[in-house]
């Protein structure tokens, strides 16, 4: 392992367990891309960009219909060959195949076998955090969400999360790459970086493997 840090994350959880934020603020994060005295850019992609469709809302990596199923795994593929073509640089990810599987399923009753896609990114060294929350939590996180959101109704039932959250804890146990449960009930967001951070270190995820 070089000391170069090249950490590979990918945030997964339901809706209100602050992902976005947390992605954010890891892509700047000393421990975790290190110390910068000023700004450049740095990737932070998702799949929950509704990049399928032209108006705000709609389709892409999650929802697609299934006439667009070979469009979403081709935008897989190239993503993980992206990743393969630059395997010596940090890449943040706010959701991707975790949550795609838990969305078709929810929507389509159709779950898709991504291990071949894990298998590369195993290779990469990519880590899995699944963000969670208490279900007493959700109802504050709510209304702290509601000042900003552009489409508030997608809140109102919250038994939606909690069902949601328990089929992410499902299907990340089976998830080949290395995974850890991150619970943000407290809304901490510089804790959340330093226990991911922690972890990231002591799993040996903030380095490369050699020969990539």
């Amino acid at each position: 392992m070089s000391e170069k840090l090249c950490p590979k994350i990918i945030l997964e959880g339901t809706r209100l367990t602050l992902k976005t934020d947390i992605a954010f603020a890891l892509n700047e994060h000393p421990r975790i891309v290190g110390p910068r005295k000023y700004r450049y850019h740095s990737p932070l992609i998702s799949a929950e960009w509704c990049a399928f469709t032209n108006f705000p809302w709609g389709r892409g990596l999650l929802n697609f219909e299934p006439q667009e199923e070979a469009r979403a795994l081709e935008t897989y593929a190239t993503w993980t060959r992206l990743f393969e073509l630059l395997p010596y640089y940090s890449w943040i990810v706010d959701r991707f195949h975790i949550s795609t599987r838990a969305v078709q399923f929810q929507m389509r009753n159709k779950d898709y076998d991504f291990r071949w896609l894990e298998e590369r990114l195993a290779r990469l060294n990519f880590h899995i955090v699944l963000c969670t929350r208490t279900e007493t939590s959700f109802a504050a996180a709510r209304e702290t969400r509601l000042r900003v959101s552009g489409k508030p109704s997608q809140y109102d039932d919250l038994s939606v999360f909690i069902r949601e959250q328990d089929l992410f804890r499902k299907l990340i146990s089976n998830s080949i790459l290395m995974k850890m449960e991150l619970d943000v009930s407290d809304g901490n967001i510089e804790a959340a970086c330093s226990r991911i951070a922690d972890w990231m270190t002591g799993t040996g995820g903030l380095w490369a493997k050699d020969g990539l």
